[in-house]
């Protein structure tokens, strides 16, 4: 939450963990996520805390996002409304990632949606969507409540997070499938728990009443020694979501929200979501811009994975005299893509994968430009000069692990 100080300047405050992950956060290296302090990194280096992500388990609070409740007797034919998917095949135990886009068919937010129980939804968001839901709630017998401050969240991933999570619960966790949800208890302090996340590895969110959540943290944190558990930041999870192929707001595309030209309205087919669009369900928001596109062949532009070629990066440091070198943080800022000498599009996000041993992009390019092999090229800076590097086109995801899913 955001707190109005008497001078009206507004200032960032803790989550529920706060009195763990500030003690923790010895470097006190935090960012700004939707009003509250998020931790770039705790360790030294966020290496360290990437190699707990593979190799173990780390815990990230992400209480942060924003969540509803969606209750009533015309809760699934809200939801069904809104998002793309068919709702109306989401099984009480079951949750779903998915977008929602406003009447032109452009993507407003991406998040899940969890079945809580047959007229109850948990749904979450990365940015606000109460006043969005309630709009299109009319005519409606539902209920929308709010429960970002209510309910805190921790996303505890990795090789090693079902054992720890097993160890904290003394239950076990070996039935609870992919994108499945399922109650349970950490001591005395009742949870959710999902088998969800945004690292491309095995792991579940932990949905916890505010007043439990310290507790919650203490017990994970206690049962994980023995797995090797950290507490990661949000520069490893950067790291991870885009060898995952996963896309994020405002940097791989923009909210219809906040779009100020036309540039910056994408379609879900736009940024890799086109397969949780489903046109063989009743009337959503975007639905006839949707069905147009799909028509005419599909948006203009695609999201595609770019690999990128280190012996040209190392090639520009040796041009001027320099060892070659890559940052280990994700770069977010846009960067031109070229087909020949001509700029045909813009990374989105692009860094160095630790496993993969290998430079990554995320790119938006002409339709054209999209089958696996294509050869582009990256805009790329040594001491500012600027060259190019060669880019090929991959599969997305780069790294897709099986555990994620087994």
């Amino acid at each position: 939450m955001t707190t109005l100080l008497e001078d009206n300047r507004h200032v960032s405050v803790g989550t529920a963990f706060h009195r763990r992950t500030s003690a923790l956060n010895r470097k006190m290296q935090w960012r700004e996520w939707s009003g509250y302090f998020a931790s770039s990194v705790y360790a030294d280096a966020h290496d360290i805390e990437y190699n707990a992500i593979r190799e173990a388990a780390a815990v990230f609070d992400v209480s942060p996002l924003f969540k509803y409740l969606v209750s009533g007797p015309d809760a699934l034919r809200l939801v069904d409304r809104v998002i793309t998917r068919d709702a109306t095949r989401i099984a009480v135990g079951s949750v779903v990632y998915t977008p929602w886009c406003d009447e032109n068919g452009k993507v407003v937010d991406d998040g899940t949606v969890h079945r809580l129980d047959d007229q109850l939804y948990r749904w979450t968001a990365a940015d606000p969507q109460l006043r969005w839901l309630r709009q299109n709630s009319a005519g409606l017998d539902v209920a929308i409540v709010e429960e970002t401050e209510a309910t805190a969240a921790l996303a505890l991933q990795g090789p090693l997070s079902r054992d720890v999570l097993e160890a904290a619960t003394g239950e076990s966790f070996a039935d609870l499938g992919y994108f499945r949800r399922r109650p349970s208890k950490v001591g005395r302090v009742a949870i959710d728990v999902s088998r969800t996340g945004y690292t491309g590895d095995l792991g579940f969110e932990l949905w916890i009443p505010i007043k439990g959540a310290v507790a919650v943290w203490d017990a994970l944190m206690k049962v994980g020694r023995a797995y090797g558990i950290r507490p990661a930041g949000m520069l490893a999870l950067d790291v991870v979501r885009l060898e995952a192929g996963l896309i994020l707001l405002e940097v791989d595309y923009t909210s219809a929200r906040h779009a100020m030209n036309p540039d910056q309205h994408y379609s879900p087919a736009e940024i890799g979501l086109g397969r949780l669009v489903s046109f063989d369900k009743g009337d959503f928001v975007g639905r006839l811009a949707l069905e147009r596109e799909a028509k005419a062949g599909g948006p203009k532009r695609r999201l595609v994975g770019l690999q990128l070629d280190w012996y040209d990066i190392e090639g520009l440091y040796d041009a001027q005299g320099l060892p070659p070198a890559i940052s280990p943080i994700v770069d977010r800022a846009p960067v031109p893509v070229f087909a020949g000498g001509r700029q045909v599009g813009r990374a989105t996000s692009h860094g160095w994968s630790p496993i993969l041993k290998q430079a990554i992009a995320l790119g938006s390019v002409p339709a054209e430009y999209e089958p696996v092999g294509t050869r582009l090229a990256l805009e790329w800076t040594v001491e500012g000069r600027r060259g190019r590097v060669a880019a090929t086109v991959v599969e997305l995801p780069f790294l897709d692990l099986p555990r994620k899913r087994g």
